[in-house]
């Protein structure tokens, strides 16, 4: 049972300090052998000293023996074994380098130096999530390469991502103190990669204090509303808490059955995605006054919700039944909402002691049990890292490094829908998820032959959103073969990675003279509908770090390069000659009144500054930017992610300023596009329907129809906010059905 987390014991100074510490931890948890643990402790504090000495600190105010001592608290409250007590203890010191592998392998043994090596291969994912300069579309072989060592490791040992987990928490509750640039950039690595991860691996004691913490340094404004709304309502609350307590725990005694009742609060995070999600209110969320009810048994489970309904009114369709349906992670409980005394309403979880272990520590709760327990406990652990093992099977498939932290921060998600096969077997799938996501799901070979769909017995689009309830009967061809279309993102037929990588990995097995000759064809169709001119391969195969231009095409063909990728890296490559027609788009007029001018690009906090695109990272409207005050030449504008912005502010960071682009509603783009199409009804009003959806300007429209081959041309001129609305526009137009052709037209 996951205890309160004390204070850490930060004033370990000393051996006699040291002892006092692993008393107070040895409360909390057995973990072992002590005099190794100590031995730890007292060769970090004369690593950290020797340091310091030496004037090799790491960074100010960093202490890397504090830091261990912290990790490996949350560890033992983890209930993890000595060995990796000891790594998380010495693992800060070996990654700044104050202490080699080899000396700890010397000291403490082989498997410790191998944890400590296994955690500080998992820095990959921090790689993929900001690329650096120079990689090949935002990555590198190395970084590939890591990666998947790190995943191999992840699942040979879970410890090492454990340690890791450990590791993040202590950086973000770190930061507090920090530059706002490095919490944003710290929150958003955990926000988007780790607090996902702990929430797929079961272990809740740490994904809500890295969500919340997260969410605090992303959101500030909202966390700190929701904050003062809460603790507005806390005197009341806890009064509340008190006396429907103390009502349970009389009804438990009269029904003879044992059990622990609490009230427990509701996380700020939680609070915020809820009101968010459904649209609510601070006062329509249920689950502000909450209670857990802890039970020997599954029976006493029941018997309990019994009690509780026999007590107050339950609230329709607020119970949730995850015992006999455990959640994706393995969760189990059981959740009602009822209206409760004085007419308020409380939520109210019901599990076993076993199953609120399980939620609490997850994935820990089982590891040491692999090999040896033949009980139902081994089966979670496995079952959690059978997911590991589907990340590190896609990952072979697509080789994208990119992917894996798009598998790590989407697929982990709490949002899913609950669907029906034919046969009334049920699948689960992320939230948004369509018909060919569902095809791919139940079967490779059905999502390659998937031609069609029906829901509840009605033919829908294949880019249907599925909802949870619908039963989905999927429609075969023969000829199993993906559409290219599917991987095409701005046509929303798929929507997980999954199938994104199922349907690369085939194309990849195709014959490299056939992906050659689709991905020319991809790649001047792409150019063509945004018409480009004339492309300077050789340049381009240089940009792209390609060896040939077949390469390119064989990449295109197989789904490793998409062709919108290298649509904006020609659009760099032609930006300098004003001869041909450029990418960007021409700004038209100013729609709203808060416009900064003849550029779009808005610096807080001062007047009007001279602006200037940088040229090592080339953002454009849409992306995440920031400035560098240059000498002489006003502020430069980078990507958020560009490495030499990265070290700018790590050399100036009195020079970064904080800049955006103007608001969607300030500045509009300009753009002609035209449509062929075969004539028929409705045709235009199919066409401004789109237009209207994605949310693009009309500001003209010609049309002529020829009446003996039955065909219409249709100039509109409209205007979008940026290049990939364009795209956008063009791509949906070209589904439409009678369509044989949308591109913009040059201007003349």
């Amino acid at each position: 049972m996951v205890k309160v987390r004390e204070d850490y014991f930060e004033d370990a100074a000393s051996e006699a300090a040291i002892d006092h510490w692993l008393e107070k931890i040895g409360q909390i948890a057995d973990f072992g052998d002590t005099a190794k643990v100590r031995q730890a402790c007292i060769a970090s504090l004369q690593i950290e000293a020797k340091s310091v000495k030496e004037d090799r600190i790491w960074a100010k105010g960093h202490n890397s023996f504090k830091i261990g001592l912290e990790m490996a608290q949350i560890l033992v409250e983890l209930e993890l074994d000595q060995n990796a007590i000891i790594a998380a203890i010495l693992y800060r010191a070996v990654r700044e380098g104050k202490v080699g592998l080899d000396q700890v392998k010397q000291d403490f043994g082989s498997e410790t130096a191998k944890l400590i090596e296994g955690v500080s291969q998992m820095a990959a994912i921090s790689a993929t999530h900001r690329p650096f300069k120079g990689s090949v579309l935002g990555q590198t072989q190395g970084q590939i390469d890591n990666v998947r060592k790190m995943l191999v490791t992840m699942i040979d040992d879970v410890r090492v991502v454990l340690i890791k987990l450990a590791d993040r928490t202590c950086a973000i509750r770190a930061v507090k103190n920090a530059t706002p640039e490095k919490r944003q950039r710290v929150a958003r690595e955990v926000f988007d990669i780790y607090a996902p991860l702990a929430h797929r691996l079961g272990i809740g004691y740490l994904k809500w204090e890295l969500e919340d913490l997260s969410f605090r340094y992303l959101h500030d404004s909202a966390y700190k509303k929701i904050a003062k709304l809460l603790d507005e309502k806390r005197l009341d609350r806890d009064s509340f808490v008190k006396r429907v307590t103390e009502k349970l725990k009389l009804e438990l005694e009269n029904a003879h059955i044992h059990g622990e009742v609490a009230g427990r609060s509701k996380h700020i995070y939680s609070i915020w995605r809820k009101m968010r999600r459904k649209n609510l209110d601070f006062s329509e969320i249920y689950d502000i006054r909450a209670f857990r009810i802890l039970v020997p048994s599954v029976q006493d489970c029941y018997a309990v919700l019994g009690v509780v309904h026999s007590l107050w009114r339950h609230i329709p369709y607020e119970f949730d039944d995850y015992i006999a349906n455990p959640k994706e992670n393995g969760y189990r409980s059981l959740h009602t909402a009822v209206i409760g005394p004085e007419g308020k309403v409380m939520e109210v979880q019901i599990r076993t002691r076993e199953m609120h272990e399980e939620s609490e520590l997850g994935v820990c709760a089982h590891w040491r049990y692999k090999g040896t327990d033949v009980k139902s406990r081994s089966s979670g652990y496995e079952e959690k890292i059978n997911w590991l093992r589907q990340v590190l099977e896609w990952q072979e498939e697509v080789g994208n490094a990119s992917e894996i932290a798009t598998q790590l921060s989407s697929d982990v998600g709490e949002d899913r829908i609950y669907v029906f096969t034919p046969e009334g077997h049920v699948v689960d799938l992320p939230r948004g998820a369509t018909p060919v996501d569902f095809a791919y799901r139940v079967h490779t070979e059905v999502g390659h032959a998937c031609r069609g769909a029906k829901v509840n017995g009605r033919i829908v689009p294949l880019t249907y959103p599925l909802k949870t309830g619908e039963q989905i009967h999927i429609l075969t061809s023969n000829h199993a073969a993906p559409s290219r279309d599917w991987l095409n993102s701005s046509l929303g037929y798929i929507q997980t990675s999954r199938s994104r990588a199922k349907i690369v990995h085939w194309f990849k097995l195709q014959d490299r003279s056939q992906n050659i000759i689709d991905g020319r064809i991809l790649l001047e169709n792409e150019m063509k509908r945004l018409s480009i001119g004339e492309v300077d391969y050789p340049e381009l195969i240089e940009q792209t770090q390609f060896q040939n231009i077949d390469d390119l095409f064989a990449a295109i063909g197989s789904g490793d390069v998409k062709p919108t990728h290298i649509a904006h890296i020609v659009q760099k490559l032609l930006q300098p000659k004003e001869q041909q027609l450029s990418l960007r788009l021409s700004p038209s007029k100013a729609r709203g009144a808060n416009s900064s001018g003849k550029d779009d690009i808005r610096i807080k906090g001062v007047g009007r500054l001279l602006t200037s695109i940088a040229k090592c990272c080339q953002p454009m409207p849409g992306d995440a930017i920031t400035g560098y005050i240059t000498i002489g030449r006003g502020v430069s504008v980078h990507r958020q992610d560009c490495m030499n912005l990265l070290q700018l502010e790590d050399m100036e960071p009195n020079r970064i300023i904080e800049v955006s682009w103007g608001h969607e509603s300030d500045t509009a783009y300009g753009a002609n596009i035209e449509v062929h199409a075969y004539d028929r009804e409705g045709l235009l009003r199919d066409i401004t329907t789109v237009l209207a959806n994605e949310k693009a300007n009309v500001t003209g429209v010609n049309s002529f129809s020829d009446s003996q081959e039955n065909t219409a041309v249709i100039n509109i001129a409209m205007e979008v906010n940026n290049l990939d609305a364009l795209g956008n526009v063009l791509a949906k137009i070209k589904q439409l059905p009678n369509v044989i052709e949308a591109t913009r037209k040059r201007n003349a």
